[in-house]
């Protein structure tokens, strides 16, 4: 019995058969007809360019004393409305502002702007995530915002994003009990990348099969300094308790010295 939600927490037998394993080489991928070296360059460069970027998004978040959140997830996660009930409660309180990454359309930034706080739409085409480079873009249209949050709202993928860091203070992966308690096993570069998890759709847990007990405990594997919230977006339940880590976090960005990080 899981001591965290109550549910039977059982091992399931792991059945033995063929394992084709793409990930086995130096560069962790393989693709036809390249080699892991070329592989390993070809990685390096793209992600030494990005990284130049994600220093200037830095450095300019840092200069305002502004919390910059990069929030990934599987699609269909609620990340979108934990953000409108999220800029709904920070009104008037705290300067917030949002960049929305998705394939194509505007239908998330729309929703946001509904809220009053400004948002930026990012269409990625066949792109399957954010970068640096996209990120500046966006900041140069969204009006000065000083000692506030902005939230960059990643494309729907627990892949892709883990690799490419955007400048921001602080990543929180969003994962819904309406997915596999085992997510942070299966995609776990962006679990230990992480700073908080949160369990979505909370209210749900009575109607689906997912353990939290289970789910935290891989989480933790993977990373064991990831905090952990369970929050029903749509309920309202545990949006103090997210509410309250944001605080926690924008404080500690407000007090560093000008042109450092929190820590």
């Amino acid at each position: 019995m899981c001591t965290i939600c109550g549910c039977k927490d059982q091992k399931h037998p792991h059945a033995h058969g063929e394992h084709v394993h793409f990930g086995d080489g130096e560069a962790g991928v393989s693709v036809p007809g390249m080699s892991q070296s070329r592989l390993i360059q070809l990685e390096t460069d793209i992600l030494g360019k990005n990284k130049t970027y994600a220093e200037r998004n830095r450095s300019r978040f840092q200069a305002t004393r502004t919390l910059a959140l990069n929030l990934v997830s599987s699609p269909g996660s609620g990340k979108t409305t934990l953000l409108v009930e999220t800029l709904k409660k920070l009104a008037g309180s705290v300067p917030a502002a949002v960049i929305e990454g998705d394939q194509q359309t505007s239908n998330d930034a729309d929703r946001i702007r509904e809220t009053g706080a400004p948002a930026v739409q990012i269409n990625t085409g066949k792109g399957c995530h954010l970068d640096a480079h996209m990120v500046g873009h966006a900041l140069e249209k969204l009006p000065p915002l000083k000692e506030g949050i902005v939230f960059i709202e990643n494309v729907g993928n627990l892949v892709c994003p883990a690799g490419f860091d955007l400048g921001e203070t602080s990543r929180v992966v969003i994962l819904s009990v309406t997915e596999g308690e085992d997510k942070p096993l299966k995609y776990p570069d962006i679990f230990a990348h992480s700073d908080l998890m949160i369990l979505n759709k909370s209210d749900l847990l009575p109607h689906v099969d997912f353990c939290v007990g289970s789910a935290v405990r891989h989480a933790r594997r993977i990373n064991p300094d990831i905090q952990v919230l369970q929050v029903s977006a749509r309920t309202g339940e545990g949006l103090e308790g997210w509410l309250a880590w944001l605080d926690s976090y924008l404080k500690r960005q407000q007090s560093a010295p000008s042109g450092q990080a929190a820590e």
